[in-house]
């Protein structure tokens, strides 16, 4: 990843994606003095350190940045000596872009099942998703709660539109922890678990936000998935603020 971060091409498109998330390679070439061919080779050593997430829309392929590389860098070393910047970092490219769709992705070194246990068991849940579970039969069509042993109700809930263990899960999602997330209406998220050799790409895509929706729907996924990833391949918890902040008492 230092090595993609190295080339200043490779930053500026970084850049560009952190300003309008969601663009496709004739739009991040259009900048450039050089051919999409070019552009194409920097996007795809991108790819490969998981800086940039490419999904295909039609003929066309849409980059979008994947900020949770950067959270681990910060929770490996970072957070160490500056934690009361943690919270901060992790909701700063949320806040200034506003793209509709959210793609993040991460490779856990575990097995599928594993993953998919670690989604839906409540009490796994609670350890890396801010001390919250998630309750459910986990059927297709059926409901699920995000609950907290410190509210007084759910903090989210919806319905499971598709359940395909341990391979995806697809819900809507209405978060009810502030009246301004409340106002936000129904969004979706999606849980794309892919066994890559002896571990997984997981890829977690948030999409179907209303324009005025705030970042705090969605700022928490890179400390989430962090969390998970922290969890399946030590047993231990993320110790940063943020994942402090609302954790199980």
């Amino acid at each position: 990843m230092f090595r993609a971060l190295a080339d200043p091409t490779r930053r500026a498109l970084l850049d560009a994606l952190f300003e309008e998330d969601g663009q496709t390679l004739v739009a991040l070439t259009a900048p450039h003095d050089m051919s999409r061919i070019a552009v194409a080779k920097h996007l795809r050593l991108l790819e490969e350190a998981g800086l940039v997430v490419s999904r295909r829309r039609g003929r066309e392929k849409v980059h979008y940045l994947n900020p949770v590389p950067i959270r681990l860098l910060h929770d490996r070393w970072v957070s160490k000596y500056t934690e009361g910047w943690a919270t901060g970092l992790v909701g700063l490219k949320s806040e200034l872009e506003r793209a509709m769709e959210k793609i993040f992705e991460i490779y856990i070194r575990a097995t599928p099942e594993s993953v998919w246990n670690a989604i839906t068991d409540p009490t796994v849940r609670a350890k890396f998703h801010f001390g919250a579970g998630v309750h459910s039969d986990w059927s297709t069509g059926s409901r699920y709660e995000l609950r907290h042993p410190g509210s007084d109700g759910a903090l989210a809930e919806g319905e499971n539109l598709i359940v395909d263990p341990p391979h995806r899960l697809v819900q809507t999602m209405h978060t009810l922890w502030s009246e301004d997330a409340e106002r936000a209406g129904t969004s979706r998220v999606s849980w794309e678990i892919e066994a890559v050799g002896d571990s997984c790409r997981l890829t977690v895509i948030h999409d179907q936000l209303s324009e005025t929706a705030p970042p705090e729907l969605y700022g928490g996924w890179p400390m989430i998935l962090s969390g998970l990833k922290t969890w399946l391949e030590t047993g231990t918890t993320l110790t940063t603020p943020g994942s402090l902040m609302y954790g199980q008492p």
